[in-house]
């Protein structure tokens, strides 16, 4: 479903993407780790035909992002890190939108919202406005948004980042339940080892732009003889705390340098 190969990006002297290969298979859950400023939300963005690679090839259930960008995006849903629902729309408003733009036939959008919003039990609340929902709330919109055109993927970039264990455990156990029940492939980054470790079925772990190590979660404790995913990523990528200050802000100059010609 994804095939990526020597992937690439520059910004400028920074190397945010150094040379990353990886494949993820259709009706996989496959997780991107990596510690602050590792090149995972790059690589999103690279997927989701939001930054153009510098070199090395994506295939997208084949397609090129690249030059099939507008074919591409119909094949994915995507919840970014930061809110991007309209917060003056009520959830079925953001949810109506959200169908149109995909052009999804009004009977089977009105048909997944009511699924979708009862599945991640916001129907109760179709009615009122996001402004005053719940952090948690607002994740679970977004998510339950992303399935609503019946996407082949499903890019996840640290989804539950903030949310209560609650909300976090109730948010994966519906992803999981749509993974298998509409084989959805789902690609997903966070910081939380403990969720990854329990819904991924392979992992990659991304440092300093490279992937370090490849595999299901028990063949990465096994290769670093530790008994959590945390420990094997604390082995393979150390325990150093990272500052993406300076590597964020070499890419918003290189970006803006390229938005201006």
């Amino acid at each position: 479903m994804i095939k990526v190969e020597n992937l690439v990006k520059k910004f400028g002297d920074l190397t945010a993407v150094d040379d990353i290969s990886f494949d993820v298979d259709a009706g996989e859950i496959f997780a991107c780790l990596g510690p602050n400023g590792a090149g995972k939300t790059t690589t999103i963005k690279m997927l989701t035909t939001l930054l153009r690679p510098t070199s090395g090839t994506i295939s997208i259930n084949g397609l090129d992002p690249a030059t099939q960008s507008n074919e591409v995006r119909k094949q994915f849903g995507i919840v970014f890190q930061d809110p991007s629902l309209d917060q003056e729309l009520t959830a079925e408003e953001n949810m109506d939108l959200h169908g149109v733009l995909y052009h999804v036939p009004r009977k089977i959008r009105h048909e997944r919202t009511e699924m979708l919003l009862k599945l991640f039990e916001l129907w109760e609340r179709r009615k009122s406005y996001v402004k005053e929902f719940s952090g948690g709330m607002k994740r679970r919109l977004e998510i339950a948004r992303g399935f609503l055109h019946t996407p082949k993927i499903l890019f996840l970039d640290e989804p539950t980042l903030g949310l209560d264990p609650q909300s976090r455990n109730q948010l994966w156990t519906h992803v999981k339940n749509l993974n298998k029940s509409e084989g959805v492939t789902v690609f997903l980054t966070t910081h939380y080892m403990d969720e990854a470790e329990r819904v991924a079925d392979r992992l990659a772990i991304v440092d300093h732009g490279k992937i370090v190590a490849q595999g299901t979660p028990q063949e990465l404790k096994d290769q670093t003889s530790t008994d959590s995913l945390e420990g094997a990523f604390l082995a393979l990528t150390g325990s150093t705390i990272r500052d993406e200050k300076a590597d964020s802000a070499a890419g918003i100059r290189q970006m803006a340098k390229m938005w201006r010609k």
